[in-house]
Parts: C-alpha cells; structure tokens; sequence
C-alpha cells in the first residue's frame, strides 16, 4: 500500500556522541611508519618506536592508525557539519510485518543522502525501542535497492532479512553511484570514501533521533563496497558494536596483485595514488584490529576473485592478537565459504545470530 507524500522535517542538533574518532589525538604524519602486520609496537610522545604491552598503548597506535587514514581519505568531518538531519520521508510502502520508508536527511549542509528505513510495525504497536543496523549497499546499479528487497538481488537482500528479525535498518547510497551524486570539492572532501563515512555516522544519528530506536549499540552490515564501508565507519564511530563484511577487504599488498588501482577512483581514494604500494599509509590488518573488542564477523569466500581468502586469513591473524590484548578473541569470526563473490544464505543466517547475540541480549 503505498500512500502520498508525507514530508517531515526532523531538526536535531546532535552532539558528538561518545566514543567517535574525535575523542583520539592524531599523531603527526611526519613519524616513522610503523609495520602493517606488526600492530603490537606504537609510536611514545618522543617518537621513538616501543612495544604495545598494554591497552593503553595501544590506543596510541588506534590514535595514529586514524590519522594515517585521513592522510589518504581526508579529515573527518567536525561539528561544522553536524546540522539539522532535515528528514523527508518521501514514500510508505507497507510489507507487511514492516514499513519500509523512502527517506532522505541532510547529512550535511548542501548535501542529502537519500535512503530507505525499514520499520517493523511492531515498533508501533507495542511503543518499544528496537535494535538498528546500518545496512551497506555493494557497488550495482541498484544501489541502495538491493538491499532493501527492491533489486532482484536475493543475497544482497539483508536489510529485508533483518527487519523481519525485528531491527529497523537504515540503508543509505554511497556517494556517486545510482542517483546520488553529492559535489565532492564543493563539500570539501578529497574521497568518497569520507564523504561515505561522514553520510553513515549522521545516519546513526539519524536512527539516534528517531523514539523506536535504541541508543548507542548498533550494527554495520555490508557486502563488497558495504564490506569496507562498514569498516572504515565502525573504525571512526565506535557506536557500531557489530561489523560484518562478506567479500569487503583483501591487503593492498594482495589486491589484484598489488594493483590498487581499483581503489584509487573519485568514488574511493584517489590521493592513494601519491604513495607507492609499500609507502600506503594505512592497511586492512590495522583496521580490522582497531574494531577490537567489539564483535566482527568476516565471510572471505574461497572463490572470491576480487578478494584473496588467504590474504584475509594473514590479515585476521595479524588483528587477533589485538583482540586478544583485549581477551576478546572469540569476538572475531572469519568464514570461508565454498562460492564466488556472493554473501550466501548460511553466512548471512551466521551474521544475524552474531547481531541477535549482541544487540538483543543486552
């Protein structure tokens, strides 16, 4: 059933929420790299290199982690953007157990991020605060309807999967694909990668304004482009308790050989281009250990050809031992189905049970 155009414009002046990359220092640039699959040393106030022997160090080697990210990303975005979230609600479309919402809000000023928010009707009903989910789009045509059971798409369909599992989940477009195509050089950003990142954290404070959404504790879902995206906000926004990426990240070393080309466009990160391979400033094994301790689940399958399985194998054991600094080692899980570049059924099934077990159990 679909109804007329509601408008609603929802002005919320959000504070930074706690636990977001703005709390870190950035370390200056001009420090010695330090090793991508050694993430047990850190930089001292000095500058000299040392050994992580506690957590405490090794937020010192988080906080230079996300600086080394926006060397090649660009600065994340402060309160100079955070405005009004303006929502629109353009359409309703009942599904039956669910609504699901044509939105679009004002992550910035001069930009809105059109999306879709699924609603469980029992939200409703019964007045209660549901558990949300950030739900990433891969890179097709679709975009953002993929995931929202609009795409013809059915593994691509976890945002449908999870509003029925009784989540409302907001599923955004990534900058400059579909019909999303914010200016990046007016907006100030040197990738789409941060553009991205800056567009998902006001979506969570989207959801955080929203009276049937619980605070705080939400999870990150995506395949492909949504694999990594998921990482890089979880990496800055700490609200993000569960990350899952099926297919989303190899080592730059191993990308295509070492070509990161494919990384390298407007969309992604063009200024990855300064650097040679060896001289990049940041790797998948740093990110993945600075979502410790929070739960990750990882789907790498063994027929992945944009993706080396047994690359993700080197990076995950590299990010454990973070994990285990923290004795949280069984929060990361890595699957290797048997298939191509897909997010099979029984992964998806094994994400959800990882979601339910942190989101509704607390």
């Amino acid at each position: 059933m679909k109804h007329g155009i509601l408008i609603l414009c929802l002005c919320v002046w959000a504070a930074i929420p706690a636990g977001l990359a703005g709390a870190d220092t950035p370390q200056s640039p001009a420090l010695s790299r330090l090793s991508h699959t050694n993430l047990l040393t850190f930089h001292k106030r000095s500058g000299k290199e040392d050994v992580v022997r506690s957590i405490r160090d090794w937020q010192k080697r988080r906080s230079e982690i996300l600086s080394r990210m926006q060397e090649v990303m660009g600065p994340l975005p402060g309160l100079e953007k955070r405005g009004a979230l303006d929502l629109h609600i353009h359409e309703d479309i009942d599904r039956g157990s669910y609504l699901l919402r044509k939105i679009s809000y004002a992550s910035e000023p001069g930009s809105r991020v059109p999306a879709y928010l699924l609603v469980p009707k029992v939200a409703f009903e019964t007045k209660s605060k549901l558990p949300a989910v950030l739900a990433l789009h891969q890179t097709h045509p679709l975009v953002r309807k993929v995931v929202v059971g609009l795409g013809e798409s059915p593994d691509d369909e976890y945002g449908v999967e999870l509003a029925r599992r009784g989540y409302v989940v907001l599923a955004p477009s990534y900058p400059l694909l579909g019909d999303y195509n914010p200016d990046l050089n007016a907006l100030g950003y040197v990738s789409g990668t941060m553009k991205a990142i800056w567009d998902n954290m006001r979506g969570l404070d989207l959801l955080e304004s929203l009276p049937y959404v619980r605070r705080g504790r939400f999870a990150a879902i995506g395949h492909s482009l949504g694999g990594h995206n998921s990482i890089y906000t979880a990496v800055f926004d700490q609200r993000i308790k569960v990350i899952v990426s099926s297919c989303g990240f190899d080592s730059f070393r191993d990308y295509m050989n070492g070509n990161i080309n494919g990384w390298t466009s407007v969309r992604y990160m063009p200024q990855l281009l300064n650097y040679q391979l060896a001289e990049v400033p940041f790797d998948f094994h740093e990110l993945i250990g600075a979502l410790a301790p929070r739960a990750c689940f990882v789907s790498a399958p063994l027929g992945d050809t944009n993706f080396k399985w047994r690359s993700v194998q080197d990076v995950t054991r590299t990010a454990r031992k973070i994990y285990q600094l923290h004795g949280s080692s069984d929060k990361l899980r890595v699957e290797h189905p048997d298939c191509g570049h897909l997010f099979p059924l029984e992964m998806r099934e094994a994400a959800f049970k990882l979601i339910d077990s942190e989101l509704k159990n607390d």
